[in-house]
């Protein structure tokens, strides 16, 4: 019986001591939740909010004037900037009739050069007008956007 109780006088503090250092999460988040992580993920909504209202201008206002989009590869032809970005963005909307974007914020992380990168996974469901009438289609993907301290909010460097 002595066994028992030395076991539990260790297990016990062990318990609450890591139930302490346990984090709240931003509801519906994988995100830590911090006044700068809110901050970011709020940012981030009124950008995903004006992509399912594809709206060219907010969306433009958003990005930072020095934003730039490799596309993920070393094929120079596909790199966006700030210009670029707004015929991009107006060319993909054009015959988009209906936007659903969901997100799942994953990481968000501070970098010592003031970037922010908002890692997370988006569900986009967008309605397409065609020859053959209009088709929804689907996309699921992880993406990361590179915000930049702007004042009291953010503006984004890359990843729209």
């Amino acid at each position: 019986m002595s066994v028992f109780v030395n076991v539990y006088r260790w297990l016990l503090p062990a318990a609450l001591l890591t139930a302490g250092c346990s984090h709240q999460l931003i509801p519906n988040t994988d995100v830590e939740d911090t006044a700068e992580n809110r901050a970011a993920i709020q940012f981030c909504e009124t950008y995903r909010k004006a992509v399912e209202l594809r709206d060219v201008g907010r969306l433009m206002q958003m990005a930072a004037p020095d934003y730039y989009e490799d596309g993920g590869n070393v094929d120079a032809s596909d790199d966006l900037d700030h210009a670029g970005l707004e015929e991009y963005l107006k060319t993909k909307f054009k015959d988009t009739r209906a936007i659903r974007y969901e997100i799942r914020y994953r990481r968000v992380t501070g970098a010592p050069n003031d970037v922010t990168d908002v890692d997370f996974t988006y569900t986009a469901s967008y309605k397409l007008g065609t020859e053959e009438g209009e088709v929804w289609r689907r996309t699921v993907a992880d993406n990361r956007l590179e915000l930049r301290r702007k004042g009291d909010s953010f503006e984004i460097l890359s990843g729209m």
